[in-house]
């Protein structure tokens, strides 16, 4: 996992206003990519849950506190695929196990492969995808202001998996395709 270019981005409807939007950095964990057999693919990622940035300090330092994330006794957030399905071409739903204050439940990731290749700058094989997902934070045990601060949210990942060319060989067929580190939240 390279840990500079995977986000995790997550948006919540605000008083019903406007949609409020977050990201959590540091990630990192493994991706095990089997092009030739997609479903034995494996994801496993740890995301720093004292990382939560918004455009806002005292909405981070409350995002950290008890009443939300509770970072101190919940120091990560985690996401362990146990099964992954081609829905087509470049696209697959990604089911799997995430751990949110202190809470474990099943999730679907939709991930869309972006593309793959030899990065001109690092010389690394790289994997680049997005994935979303939306969850009910009550069903995590963080229900602080639900409905004013709604209970869906919107999870988007970007993941980049980056490693030496000479470990992974050709593995996938597509080629890289320029992208900023920009990532478009998909709205309801």
């Amino acid at each position: 996992m390279e840990p500079l270019h995977t986000r995790v981005l997550f948006g919540v409807s605000h008083f019903g206003f406007t949609t409020y939007y977050g990201e959590f950095s540091g990630v990192s964990g493994a991706l095990d990519l089997d092009p030739k057999n997609p479903s034995a693919s494996k994801l496993d990622i740890r995301i720093p849950a004292a990382s939560v940035s918004t455009t806002n300090a005292e909405l981070n330092r409350e995002l950290k506190g008890e009443e939300w994330f509770d970072t101190a006794k919940y120091p990560n957030i985690s996401f362990k695929a146990t099964k992954v399905t081609m829905t087509g071409p470049g696209k697959a739903d990604v089911v799997g196990d995430l751990t949110l204050h202190g809470t474990t439940k099943p999730i679907v990731l939709h991930a869309v492969f972006h593309g793959a290749g030899v990065n001109p700058l690092n010389k690394h094989y790289t994997v680049d995808f997005d994935a979303s997902a939306k969850i009910k934070r009550t069903e995590f045990g963080v229900s602080t202001l639900v409905p004013l601060v709604r209970d869906d949210v919107d999870i988007i990942r970007r993941v980049i998996r980056a490693s030496e060319l000479a470990a992974l060989g050709n593995v996938a067929r597509k080629p890289a395709t320029r992208r900023s580190n920009a990532v478009l939240i998909l709205r309801r």
